[in-house]
């Protein structure tokens, strides 16, 4: 076949591909890895867990580029461009290694079928192999056990939480969702669990298969002030003096002393000093996380989508000092848990500005509306909108300088807002 030219022309290809019926599991993405043939030459790290993969990635990325090494970085889902999910030392890559590498897959997989998923994750191991990379970062975006980033062979990973989302795929229990998490350790490797209070899933997973399980709280953890924080192992490394980290939010502690943990298990493959840490907290920074813009009124983004991120971002406004009013654009997807999601926030949020996101799996405003009423917010609180960018457009309208927008949600609600601001800057 014709293989496309353009990044659009791979993405439009794979799109179209991706309804077909196929198998799930890893034995054809383990089929099509091996013809690839690209092993692996340097340490890898696999990030998976319900919320906090993102910014635990970002802080591992920023302080190994900190230490001098060269860092691919793979993530999922991006909020504009599809670059933004493979990055070499710290950029996105750019439009043709992409090309290269989506057409590398292609010749491997034979007849074998991928999901856009798969053949994307596969062109970033492609791309990466091309980079002559020390270290790579693999996201594990949905599962663990049965996501395709779990083919390749972690030196070291990391399971930032766990809470219930994804029902459909992983269970409808944390002790559920926690076996499936676990299936991104291995053996003998050191396994890093960044949730205080993990499954018995997850710790029994890891002693039957012998994983060097690490977990916050136990075996590592933190405390902190006003001021700084102190990073502890054990029986062995105390970290004191430490800047709060450049990501904002009560939890991100959490996320940066795992990472700290991951870099103290591997510091015989990748020696990583103090300093690097220091460097790497201080300037990490990641889109759509508790992102506060610059300019009034504030203006906050968070790809909170499930309770647990929604009780956080509940912390993190909070913490924030006085706002007259508080302004929502919320766009959410229609298999999450949207009543609990919103339930966290209906007292902080004084209007809420709900929107139809597109898409299958998309809610129409008027049923986020319906259950914002459910949960006893009343109607004149709620207005709807066709898009994020025009609930946002009619926020920045009526918000007082003093107040505060949250823009939350899926991803696609935080995109298409970027997206509109980034449009009116050109």
């Amino acid at each position: 076949m014709q293989f496309p030219e353009t990044l659009e022309g791979w993405l439009g290809l794979l799109e179209a591909r991706h309804g077909q019926s196929i198998q799930l599991g890893l034995d054809r993405v383990r089929q099509v890895l091996a013809a690839l043939n690209r092993p692996k030459t340097c340490p890898v790290f696999l990030v998976g867990g319900t919320n906090g993969k993102g910014s635990t990635c970002a802080f591992l990325e920023a302080i190994l580029l900190a230490a001098g090494y060269k860092v691919g970085l793979y993530t999922s889902p991006h909020l504009i461009r599809y670059n933004e999910r493979v990055r070499i030392n710290g950029r996105e890559i750019e439009d043709a290694p992409l090309v290269q590498a989506f057409g590398e897959v292609e010749l491997a997989r034979g007849d074998i079928p991928l999901t856009y998923f798969e053949h994307g994750t596969l062109a970033a191991w492609a791309a990466f192999a091309h980079a002559g990379l020390d270290a790579i970062i693999l996201e594990v975006g949905l599962g663990g056990r049965l996501d395709a980033v779990n083919v390749f062979d972690p030196d070291c990973s990391i399971v930032t939480s766990v809470a219930l989302d994804h029902m459909d795929y992983l269970g409808d229990t944390r002790e559920a969702i926690g076996f499936e998490k676990a299936g991104i350790f291995r053996p003998g490797r050191p396994a890093i669990c960044g949730d205080p209070m993990p499954p018995e899933t997850l710790v029994d997973h890891a002693r039957d298969i012998g994983a060097q399980l690490r977990v916050s709280g136990r075996d590592f953890g933190f405390s902190g002030d006003q001021g700084q924080w102190t990073f502890w192992v054990t029986g062995g490394t105390r970290r004191g003096g430490l800047a709060y980290p450049a990501l904002r939010g009560v939890n991100q502690l959490l996320n940066a002393s795992a990472v700290m943990a991951a870099c103290d298990a591997v510091r015989d493959l990748l020696p990583i000093s103090m300093q690097a840490v220091r460097q790497g907290l201080m300037l990490v920074d990641l889109p759509g996380r508790f992102q506060v813009l610059p300019g009034r009124p504030s203006v906050i983004l968070d790809v909170a989508h499930n309770p647990q991120a929604a009780a956080v971002l509940n912390e993190n406004l909070a913490s924030m000092g006085f706002f007259p009013e508080t302004w929502a654009v919320v766009g959410m997807l229609s298999d999450k848990d949207v009543a609990g999601t919103l339930q966290f926030l209906k007292e902080r949020v004084d209007h809420w500005l709900v929107c139809t996101l597109p898409g299958p799996r998309g809610l129409e405003a008027a049923r986020l509306a319906d259950i914002l009423g459910e949960l006893g917010v009343s109607a004149e609180r709620i207005q709807t909108f066709v898009a994020p960018a025009a609930a946002y457009a009619h926020a920045q309208e009526k918000a007082a300088e003093g107040d505060r927008i949250v823009v939350f949600g899926s991803f696609l609600t935080v995109a298409d807002v970027l997206a509109t601001r980034k449009a009116a800057t050109v």
